[in-house]
């Protein structure tokens, strides 16, 4: 691989970009003391990275994975003040949130998700919107926006509907219900599930198998193959993100952040 090529896209600290041999990219949300929490930079960055990353032609298939034992708990948290006080902000993130589901269902070449543990509210929508997902043995999906007072607007309830059973998505979505990787890999939603140890290194032989075969073949095969789920998930994430934007002005949610405001113990935990 044309590793200088790799080495041109820009990425904030959180994030890294590391170029493998026979075309793979491994993406890697890079903060394990906060269980690889989407801050502010991390998230408008999600939104072109994937436009960028397919401009390099030498690259032929994408690994996201997380440091450490957690693959992503969501949103940071931190960020919650902002997101009730500056509705702009809130507004921008929200469009954000949209363009990055979308950009990843876009995206050319095969996306591969190891799930090396915890996916939890975006860090579950990142998960699904790949095109093939491995799982850690321990690791699981959930979104809690419900429990917490806020509607699932960043691709939960877009994406679950369409990848699982409807009563299994309801299920997850109403009460943050966690998906185990067995329970996961039983409905097909995860392809297979490895030890922790091992769960880099079979990503990287899925990648170099996508990446051995013909691309354009594989490109337009792929794009076929979403055009249908981007039609119908567009008009579901337009929806639940305005709906989502609007609940952070709710009783419900300012009650639960006020409680999480006043336990900062819980906010290196994925949940």
């Amino acid at each position: 691989m044309d590793s200088p090529k790799a080495a041109l896209i820009d990425v904030p600290p959180g994030i890294s970009v590391e170029a493998e041999p026979d075309g793979v990219l491994v993406v890697r949300l890079d903060r394990p003391d906060r269980a690889n929490a989407v801050d502010k930079a991390m998230h408008t960055r999600l939104c072109t990275l994937w436009a960028d990353i397919a401009g390099v032609d030498c690259v032929r298939a994408v690994i996201l994975t997380g440091t450490g034992d957690v693959f992503c708990s969501g949103g940071d948290r931190d960020g919650w003040p902002e997101l009730v006080e500056n509705r702009r902000w809130r507004g921008q993130k929200m469009a954000e949130a949209r363009q990055i589901v979308l950009e990843m269902l876009r995206f050319p070449v095969p996306l591969i998700a190891a799930v090396n543990g915890p996916a939890v509210g975006l860090g579950c929508s990142l998960a699904i919107a790949c095109d093939v997902m491995l799982m850690a043995e321990d690791a699981y999906l959930s979104d809690p926006h419900v429990p917490r007072g806020l509607v699932a607007g960043d691709g939960g309830a877009a994406l679950l509907p369409e990848l699982l059973p409807l009563a299994v998505a309801r299920r997850m979505l109403f009460t943050g219900e966690r998906l185990t990787a067995e329970k996961a890999r039983d409905l097909w939603l995860a392809s297979e599930i490895v030890t922790r140890v091992m769960l880099d290194e079979r990503a990287r032989v899925v990648a170099r198998q996508f990446a051995s075969l013909p691309r354009e073949a594989l490109v337009g095969t792929k794009r076929a193959v979403n055009l249908g789920l981007l039609t119908r998930v567009g008009a579901n994430l337009d929806f639940a993100s305005q709906a989502e934007e609007q609940s952070f002005d709710s009783d419900e949610f300012r009650a639960a952040y006020n409680r999480y405001r006043a336990s900062p113990a819980r906010r290196s935990s994925p949940e």
